[in-house]
């Protein structure tokens, strides 16, 4: 295996998109953007003034009374032809996302993977809008009725440093099938990929304003979602960021799909498969660096596997390697910021402090070639007990906690009731009937069986629940409730 090159060293001062064009910033205070496996500065970015956001917002506006009359044929091709671009240009966003966010190129593939996934499943919501509108022909006499679904107009989107690309994808094609436009506010942690996807999107010809991309932070994000012309959010990220736009869409009248935080489980039955239960252990617990809304930091063990199933999943955690994620032999990269890894590290002490104790500590880990990145290798505690702070609240990390657990039933509870996220829950087990127990009694909306990670399809909705939810619509394809809007016309012409 090769280290892959990377698409550029600098990319230079970053740009926003209104209107159809790329503008500088005003501001002339920057940030760095760095690279998480390098700690190289590799771009710099300003975050936008109230000036800037409300020209986009008014961009938006503008170029969504272009779009919505754009017929629905040629929507669906622009957007198939989208879908052609981000197949054009897939070597080059996955070494992007590599290189900015610091996840592993296989890891980068799987989520460009997703985003052309959200791009297909947008086409075939456009034609599936012809089987929502509902026609009574002599509903009374001489009377006919019907339904149609307008769309609302702009949006502002939100997405993550997690999942910068994946979540654009989430709301960003939708939006555009339903005729709406968008404001994106990208996360801080990662504006080069998404700049990355912005430009890659245009190359379609969307209209001027369809589109618009400005950095901000959540006082931009409150500034642009209170603009009258906004009318609603699509947010992926913290439940804090979250929920203070939710409130002010309910203050405000204003549609919303917030999704938030997660505190997830895995249930491993006595009669799992550990042969491949490990593996996907290992991509839940670790994956993406613990970076992951649906990945596991709370395993629970029943029964007298606990000894084999703690021994398996250490041996094999300590030997992932970890390094740059452009090399193809990396197994995991780093923490995407040095925020983030200290907030991981924390996490860490804070468990061993409440009685926790080390079974394998990442805490340190020596990366050779890479000295300054921000790595953190597989952390396993055991002696956890589920009503302890780190069983309760989300590590971002690769730190996973064993949980000695006696039966099916109690797992479920914990589940249910010691935390008040509810993202996803994972069972392994050769039994249906603990399968569909399990299935049918956890409230959480992403549910696993025999798998690490309960990630849904992109034409399924990412099915949260609780407080990891709040809104009008869930994401993905659920997300076309949100953009549009019913209305019912009732006439006599007879």
């Amino acid at each position: 295996m090769s280290l892959l090159p990377e698409v550029k060293k600098h990319y230079g001062k970053l740009k926003f998109f209104i209107g159809g064009e790329w503008v500088d910033p005003q501001s002339p205070a920057v940030q760095e953007d760095r690279n998480p496996a390098t700690d190289e500065v590799i771009a710099e970015f300003a975050e936008a003034t109230k000036e800037e956001a409300r020209a986009a917002v008014e961009a938006a506006h503008r170029g969504f009374q272009e779009w919505r009359e754009v017929a629905m044929r040629e929507r669906a091709r622009m957007l198939f032809d989208m879908r052609a671009k981000f197949e054009e240009h897939l070597d080059e966003l996955t070494r992007i996302l590599t290189q900015d966010h610091g996840r592993t190129i296989g890891e980068a593939t799987g989520s460009l993977r997703r985003v052309i996934e959200n791009i297909e499943s947008a086409c075939s919501a456009i034609y599936g809008l012809a089987k929502q509108n509902e026609h009574m022909d002599q509903l009374a006499s001489g009377i006919d009725q019907y339904l149609i679904w307008e769309p609302l107009g702009a949006f502002l989107i939100v997405t993550p440093g997690n999942i910068p690309m994946h979540a654009w994808s989430s709301f960003v094609p939708y939006a555009l099938a339903a005729g709406c436009t968008v404001v994106v506010s990208p996360s801080r942690q990662d504006p080069v990929a998404a700049e990355a996807i912005c430009r890659v999107a245009q190359e379609v010809g969307f209209p001027p304003g369809a589109i618009n991309l400005v950095h901000g932070g959540r006082n931009i994000n409150k500034e642009i979602l209170a603009q009258p012309e906004i009318k609603g959010v699509g947010f992926i990220g913290s439940n804090r960021g979250g929920h203070d736009l939710f409130e002010q869409c309910g203050k405000l009248g204003k549609t919303s799909s917030v999704n938030g935080n997660g505190k997830n489980y895995l249930v491993v039955m006595p009669d799992a498969d550990l042969d491949s239960g490990i593996e996907w252990m290992l991509r839940a617990a670790f994956g993406m660096c613990g970076q992951r809304c649906l990945g596991m930091d709370n395993v629970v063990i029943i029964g007298d596997i606990y000894d084999e199933v703690k021994s398996r999943l250490t041996e094999a955690a300590a030997a992932m390697k970890l390094g740059y994620g452009l090399d193809e032999d990396t197994e995991n990269g780093p923490m995407t910021t040095q925020a983030g890894k200290e907030k991981v590290i924390q996490w860490i002490e804070g468990a061993l402090s409440e009685g926790a104790k080390m079974v394998l500590d990442g805490r340190a880990p020596k990366v050779e070639g890479y000295p300054n990145g921000y790595f953190l290798g597989p952390t396993i505690l055991e002696e956890v007990d589920v009503d302890m702070t780190m069983a309760k609240e989300e590590a971002f990390g690769p730190a996973v906690g064993l949980i000695r657990g006696t039966s099916l039933d109690e797992a479920i509870e914990w589940i249910n009731t010691k935390t008040n996220l509810g993202h996803s829950a994972c069972i392994m087990t050769a039994s249906g009937r603990s399968a569909r127990k399990f299935t049918k009694e956890v409230n959480v909306g992403n549910v696993g069986v025999n798998v690490g990670v309960a990630q849904p399809f992109a034409f399924f909705p990412l099915g949260s629940r609780r407080e990891s939810f709040v809104g009008t619509a869930k994401s993905r394809m659920a997300s076309m409730r949100m953009f549009m809007d019913e209305k019912t016309v009732t006439q006599r012409w007879v």
